[in-house]
């Protein structure tokens, strides 16, 4: 019996991962244990969450939360060595670029237990951005490169990953699965565009700290916002954060606000929107797969093969580029036909792929 400690700690983490345990419980011969640190402690995250998600519920919690960059990953590197001694996993998966990444992938990499990282090779190249940070730092001691695009594996190339001690696989985006996977519940589960009375609208999400803790950038994508918000509705799950910045401003949103929303209504509100404005990342992947274009309010984007592909627009914080921008968008003619994020079966490859390694 082979056995993975999986370590995840944000909610979209829990939702790639379900995607990859539901794969290993089909494989025979792999036990694989779950560690959530607690780093983006959820209260929504009850029974209810876990089972309506399908996503089997932690086996570990470490409760590590509210802390400074340092201080959280120290005190998640402890609890998690803990751990590892006592299961004694034959590998470590990562996800993405969270300060619980790199506490799994270093902590691992002490023990001298295989990484498997997935979602390597993505590079913002703002190395202001902490995730950029852990994302290249978790890549560099991983031994097990799970890229989701062909862009991600060149960056790790052009890296020299050629000559490192790792392998890299292009398996596609485990997103895509859970997006395919969940959009069929979704129809089920979430009523949020009937009792909204939804028809023609633009999605939006605002949330990132370069735009809500700048006064000016803030200001600046509020006027775009209301300049829009006169000829299509926007909705905006608003963040707790963005709120409380809003407030301290004294800035005013003319679009329709709502309360932050779970994954079957984002789901939802994303799949029936006209476009979608943001300035998360993978937000950004989520129109793409529910053919959505997408104006993306940051400077750079890990997701370049959007912006090739003509699909996804980059404006910044600049007010007048993202009116600019959602004009273009709404009236272009978009291809959505280029297989960019594999082919919805990247989860199956990676427990095997991983699996497989494990009995090398």
């Amino acid at each position: 019996m082979k056995k993975i400690l999986t370590v995840i700690g944000a909610r979209p983490q829990f939702v790639k991962a379900a995607t990859v345990s539901r794969a290993f419980s089909k494989i025979k011969g792999v036990s694989e244990i779950i560690v959530h640190t607690g780093q983006h402690f959820d209260q929504n995250m009850s029974e209810v969450f876990f089972t309506e998600m399908e996503i089997p519920k932690p086996d570990h919690f470490l409760n590590v939360n509210s802390l400074g960059h340092g201080a959280m990953t120290g005190k998640m590197m402890e609890g998690l060595e803990a751990l590892m001694i006592s299961e004694k996993p034959d590998a470590v998966m990562v996800y993405g670029d969270t300060n619980s990444t790199l506490a799994g992938a270093i902590t691992a990499k002490k023990l001298h237990i295989k990484v498997a990282h997935v979602e390597a090779g993505l590079r913002s190249f703002n190395m202001h951005m902490p995730e950029e940070v852990n994302r290249i730092l978790t890549d560099r001691i991983s031994d097990i490169l799970y890229c989701p695009t062909e862009v991600a594996r060149k960056n790790l190339m052009e890296e020299g990953y050629g000559h490192f001690n790792a392998r890299i696989a292009v398996i596609g985006d485990v997103m895509y699965d859970a997006a395919m996977y969940y959009a069929e519940k979704s129809h089920e589960k979430s009523s949020i565009i009937d009792d909204l009375g939804l028809k023609d609208f633009a999605l939006c999400t605002l949330h990132r700290a370069e735009n809500t803790d700048d006064k000016e950038k803030l200001a600046s994508i509020c006027s775009a916002l209301n300049t829009i918000g006169k000829d299509l509705e926007i909705i905006l799950p608003l963040h707790p954060r963005t709120k409380k910045m809003l407030a301290a401003y004294g800035l005013k949103l003319n679009v329709r606000t709502i309360e932050p929303v779970g994954y079957f209504d984002m789901i939802a509100l994303i799949s029936s929107s006209d476009l979608v404005l943001t300035d998360s990342g993978g937000l950004q992947k989520e129109a793409y797969f529910f053919k959505k274009p997408c104006v993306t309010m940051r400077e750079q984007t890990e997701w370049v093969e959007l912006i090739e592909a003509g699909v996804n627009m980059l404006t910044g914080s600049d007010g007048d580029l993202i009116v600019k921008s959602v004009e273009i968008m709404r009236n272009k003619e978009l291809s959505f036909n280029a297989d960019l994020y594999g082919d919805g079966n990247a989860s199956v490859k990676i427990a095997e792929d991983l699996f497989a390694s494990l009995n090398d």
